[in-house]
C-alpha cells in the first residue's frame, strides 16, 4: 500500500555545530566518515571506469541502491517512471484504446475498448500489428511499442495490421483519444452478479457502482446474491480499496496503519450505506491478489460480510509513502505496516480463505508450481504477529492464465495521485497498450468461480426456506 506524501522534503543539514563530545557528535563523525567513502568511490568510477558514465547515472544509481537495499519495495522513480506510474494509476490517458500482447515478436490485438479510436477504426482481436509510423514493430519489446502507441491526444498514428494468416497488411490512421481504463467489468452468471476487478485505479469506484446498479436492474428481485472477483488483481490506489470495502460495509473499521511512531497510525471507517443491501457475497482471491485487493478481502473478512473462497493471497502488507523529489523524481520508502479491522497483519502471511478451492486442472496440480510470495522475497519486512500466526504454504496450483509470480514492487503511483496499493506486475508477455489490463480468453471452466455460485445459491434456498418457516 503506497500513502502519497502532500508535502515532502528530505533536509540534510551538513552545517557546523558546536564542538561537545555526546553520542550525536560521534554519530554526525561517522556519517561524515562515511560520506567521504562515497565521495572517493564516485569519483573513482567517474574517473577509472571502463566505458564513461554521467553524474546522473552514478547518483541515481546510488540512491536506487541505497533504497532497495532495506526493503523489496521502496525504490527510486526517475522522471519517467514517475510519469508512467501516474498515468497507471489514474486510469486515465491519451493512447488508442485497445489491449495487446506480443507474438512471435508482433504486437496482437487482445480486445479493442469499446468506443475508442482502435474499437471505431474496426480493429479486432487476433490483428497482428506490424508496423507503427511505418516503422517495423518487429525487434521491439512490447513496451516498446506500447510506448509508441500512446501519445497527447489529437495526435495521428498510423497503424500497419495484418488479419489472419494469409491477409495482406493494411494501413489504418487514428487519432489519439482519453481512453479510460475499465477495471471494473461484470456479468449476470444466472441469478448471480458477477464482478470482476482487475486492479485499483481511479475509474474502480463509479466502475463498480454501474456494475452493481447494472446487474440489479437486470435482474430485478431474481438476483440472489454477488461474487466479486479480485483473483489476480496486484492492488492500486488505496482510497478506491477503501471506497470498495465501504460500498459494503454499513460500519466498522475497514483498515489501519502503524509506522514507527504510534501517532502516525491512521484509521479508515466505513460509512452508513450497504449498496447491496446486506445481499450474500463471495469474494474470490488467490495468490496473485496482493496489498490493496488484500485490504478488501482482510476487511469484508473480518467484518464477517462476505466469504473469502479460493487460495492463499500474496501477503503484501506494508505502506509506502511517495515522496516527490522536486526537479528530479520521487522516491518511495516504506513507512509502516497496514492491519485489517481485527488487528491482523497480514505482511508475509496473506489473506487466509474461509473456504480454500483450489483450479480443478488436475495437471497443475501434479506439476506442484511454486507460486512467489511476499515472503518469499529478499528483504521482506517480517511480520511482527508471525510467531503467533502459522505462515501458510508458498506451493499454491496457478490458477488458469495466472502468472507464475506477482511482480510487488511494480510502480506505484506518485504526486496528485491518490494513496495507493502497489502490487504485482500483468503476466509475463502482456501488457496494456493504453494501461488497461491485456487478458486472455477466458478459460472454459472456472471451478473456484462454479463453487462460489453454488454457495451463493445454496445461501439464498436456505434463506428462503428459513423465511419460509
Amino acid at each position: 500500500m503506497i500513502k502519497r506524501a502532500a508535502t515532502a522534503a528530505a533536509l540534510v543539514f551538513l552545517g557546523a555545530g558546536v564542538a561537545t563530545v555526546t553520542a550525536q557528535s560521534s554519530n554526525s563523525s561517522d556519517t561524515y566518515r562515511q560520506l567521504n567513502l562515497f565521495g572517493d568511490v564516485f569519483e573513482r568510477v567517474r574517473a577509472e571506469y571502463v566505458e564513461p558514465v554521467t553524474d546522473e547515472q552514478l547518483i541515481e544509481s546510488a540512491i536506487n541502491g541505497m533504497l532497495t537495499s532495506l526493503d523489496p519495495h521502496s525504490s527510486y522513480l526517475n522522471k519517467k517512471s514517475f510519469q508512467d506510474m501516474q498515468v497507471q494509476t489514474r486510469g486515465e490517458f491519451g493512447g488508442l484504446g485497445i489491449e495487446v500482447t506480443m507474438e512471435n515478436g508482433l504486437v496482437k490485438v487482445v480486445s479493442p475498448i469499446d468506443d475508442t479510436p482502435a474499437f471505431r477504426a474496426g480493429l479486432q482481436p487476433g490483428d497482428l500489428i506490424v508496423q507503427l509510423n511505418g516503422e517495423a514493430v518487429m525487434g521491439l519489446s512490447l513496451n516498446e511499442a506500447v510506448e509508441k502507441m500512446r501519445g497527447p491526444v489529437g495526435s495521428e498514428l498510423k497503424v500497419t495490421v495484418r488479419r489472419g494468416e494469409a491477409g495482406e497488411p493494411f494501413t489504418v490512421s487514428l487519432t489519439r483519444a482519453v481512453i479510460k481504463v475499465q477495471s471494473v467489468r461484470y456479468r449476470t452468471e444466472g441469478d448471480i452478479g458477477y464482478i470482476r476487478v482487475t486492479s485499483f485505479n481511479e475509474q474502480t469506484q463509479s466502475g463498480l457502482e454501474k456494475a452493481i446498479s447494472s446487474i440489479q436492474q437486470q435482474l430485478g428481485d431474481k438476483l440472489k446474491g454477488f461474487v466479486l472477483d479480485l483473483r489476480n488483481n496486484p492492488g492500486g490506489l488505496l482510497d478506491q480499496a477503501v471506497s470498495v470495502s465501504d460500498t459494503f460495509l454499513d460500519k466498522g473499521e475497514i483498515v489501519s496503519t502503524r509506522g514507527r511512531r504510534a501517532e502516525e497510525g491512521t484509521r479508515f471507517n466505513a460509512k452508513p450505506g450497504d449498496l447491496i443491501k446486506g445481499m450474500p457475497m463471495v469474494v474470490l482471491i488467490n495468490g496473485g491478489s496482493a496489498s490493496a485487493s488484500e485490504i478488501v478481502a482482510g476487511a469484508l473478512q473480518d467484518h464477517k460480510r462476505a466469504i473469502i473462497m479460493g487460495t492463499q493471497s500474496f501477503g503484501k502488507g506494508s505502506v509506502q509513502t511517495i515522496i516527490p523529489l522536486p526537479g528530479h523524481g520521487a522516491m518511495r520508502l516504506t513507512t509502516a505496516r497496514y492491519y485489517t479491522p481485527a488487528g491482523r497483519s497480514i505482511q508475509q502471511l496473506g489473506i487466509t480463505p474461509d473456504i480454500e478451492v483450489h483450479v480443478a486442472k488436475v495437471e497443475d496440480l501434479d506439476k506442484n508450481i511454486v507460486r512467489r510470495r511476499e515472503a518469499d522475497l529478499k528483504g521482506a519486512l517480517v511480520n511482527p504477529d508471525a510467531s503467533k500466526t502459522p505462515r501458510p504454504a508458498t506451493t499454491n496450483p496457478a490458477a488458469p492464465g495466472t502468472p507464475a509470480a506477482p511482480n510487488p514492487a511494480a510502480p506505484a503511483p506518485g504526486a496528485g495521485a491518490a494513496p495507493a496499493a502497489p502490487g504485482a506486475a500483468p503476466a509475463p508477455g502482456a501488457a496494456p497498450a493504453d494501461g488497461a489490463a491485456a487478458e486472455g480468453a477466458e478459460p472454459p471452466f472456472d471451478f473456484q468461480l462454479a463453487r462460489a455460485l453454488d454457495l451463493l445459491r445454496g445461501v439464498a434456498l436456505f434463506q428462503q426456506r428459513a423465511a419460509a418457516r
